[in-house]
């Protein structure tokens, strides 16, 4: 089992990694309320995640072709963008359950998730098998993710100076977040 789990791992990686929602929340409140009081933000967008994830393993192929042209969509937008806005102020870090409540509504995370449930489908022997997988594997790949976001929302404020830095930086998670979209077309073996 453990071949057959490493495309998932590795999409669950990339995807959750990528710019969204829950990376630009983890970043903003990492520049500005530091790695500790930005945890709750965190647990609750990757729990939020994995929910997302178990609520979704019954459909298949029309959302997954409309999963994969939004992360294409996405990927341009990404590619094309500047630098981020990191001058918003927010009185204090989001709680936990804004972290979650976020994943209900990101248009990604439901890409990801219908994604990943037509494409990893045969790594279970059932729709809920499928979902605590998904769940599992999710939830602990954007905790980890969202956790680098959060430090990175420290460093790259003070690294990145020209738009053309922060554009550079963009193309390259523009083209990984499309990359990603080749593991989901991939025949599960």
């Amino acid at each position: 089992m453990s071949e057959t789990i490493i495309p998932l791992v590795l999409f669950a990686l990339i995807s959750t990694s990528t710019p969204g929602i829950a990376t630009t929340l983890s970043t903003a409140s990492g520049a500005q309320f530091g790695f500790r009081r930005s945890v709750p933000l965190m647990a609750g967008s990757a729990a939020g995640l994995a929910g997302l994830l178990a609520a979704v393993p019954s459909l298949q192929l029309a959302m997954k072709i409309a999963g994969s042209l939004y992360l294409i969509w996405l990927a341009i937008k990404i590619g094309r963008s500047g630098p981020p806005n990191l001058d918003i102020s927010m009185a204090r870090p989001n709680s936990f359950f804004g972290g979650a409540g976020i994943q209900w509504m990101n248009p990604k995370g439901w890409a990801m998730g219908l994604g990943a449930a037509a494409s990893f489908a045969a790594l279970a022997d059932g729709p809920l098998q499928l979902a605590l997988l998904l769940g599992a594997v999710f939830g602990l790949a954007a905790a980890l993710s969202l956790s680098l976001w959060c430090v990175a929302g420290t460093l790259l404020a003070r690294l990145l100076k020209t738009e053309r830095q922060w554009r550079a930086l963009n193309v390259v998670l523009g083209l990984l977040l499309a990359a990603s979209i080749l593991q989901m077309w991939r025949p599960a073996s």
